[in-house]
């Protein structure tokens, strides 16, 4: 496998650019997106973005699918890159709460000792569904992880405000893997 990198402006990127590389490529060939800004800041999708998406869950609702509805559709109403952005700061903040000590905190409070890799994902869902202060408290201070809220349709807020804007399935693999002991340098 080769790999090629391009550098190229995005005043020089069209529709025919796309359709000029798929044929010298091969339409099965892989194209990874990297933005680089010149701008100060946070770049394309700020942290503060971020959470005002995660502030509109709305807990009122009965329905966990209801509960993110909020988020859906004000996300839908951004451009596709900032979903692309938001999903890769979901699963940065996923991967870094994906440690030994939180793992360890979350088993302590288990009522078995059974350690469910799906179910820590899920409660580190939660960690971050519950918004920035707590989520930045958890990952100051492992030992308060909590074991009893889980929030697993927090990872279907940007497949669902892609597939609202643009009627398509969301194919996107971010840089940060955030299944439960990816972030392997933390489970030693």
């Amino acid at each position: 496998m080769a790999t090629t990198v391009l550098r190229v402006n995005l005043q020089d990127i069209n529709l025919q650019f796309f359709k000029d590389l798929q044929a010298s490529a091969g339409s099965t060939a892989e194209v990874e997106i990297r933005v680089e800004t010149n701008q100060q800041g946070e770049g394309l999708f700020s942290e503060e973005q971020f959470w005002d998406i995660i502030d509109l869950l709305d807990w009122n609702k009965g329905r966990r699918d209801e509960i993110i509805q909020p988020a859906i559709q004000a996300l839908s109403k951004l451009p596709i890159s900032n979903i692309y952005l938001f999903a890769e700061k979901l699963a940065e903040k996923l991967y870094r709460l994906d440690t030994r000590q939180h793992a360890k905190a979350y088993l302590a409070k288990q009522e078995d000792d059974y350690f469910s890799m799906d179910d820590f994902l899920y409660v580190r869902c939660g960690v971050v569904a519950e918004g920035r202060a707590y989520y930045e408290q958890i990952l100051k201070d492992p030992s308060n992880m909590p074991a009893e809220i889980d929030f697993e349709h927090l990872l279907s807020v940007a497949p669902d405000a892609y597939a609202l804007k643009t009627g398509r399935e969301f194919n996107y693999v971010p840089s940060f893997n955030y299944e439960t002991k990816s972030n392997a340098e933390a489970w030693q």
